[in-house]
């Protein structure tokens, strides 16, 4: 599977959570490469030139709502 450019993950439209108090330990989200490429792109907010790590959909959904289960404490 090929993922997207390194140019097309920097123009992609990168969100993070609304619960996001501006503490520096926050993630940003982008979906625009889920239909071309299979894969949403996860990534540090702090480093946004940094890597970004591609999850199959599915694997994203399982994470999130572990994290909404409050699997990993509260955040």
């Amino acid at each position: 599977m090929t993922g997207p450019s390194t140019a097309a993950l920097r123009a992609a439209a990168w969100h993070k959570s609304s619960y996001s108090g501006g503490g520096g330990e926050c993630v940003e989200v982008t979906r625009d490469f889920e239909a071309a490429h299979g894969l949403v792109f996860v990534r540090d907010s702090k480093n946004p030139e940094g890597p970004a790590l591609g999850l199959a959909p599915a694997v994203w959904r399982e994470f999130t709502a572990a994290v909404a289960r409050g699997v990993f404490g509260e955040v």
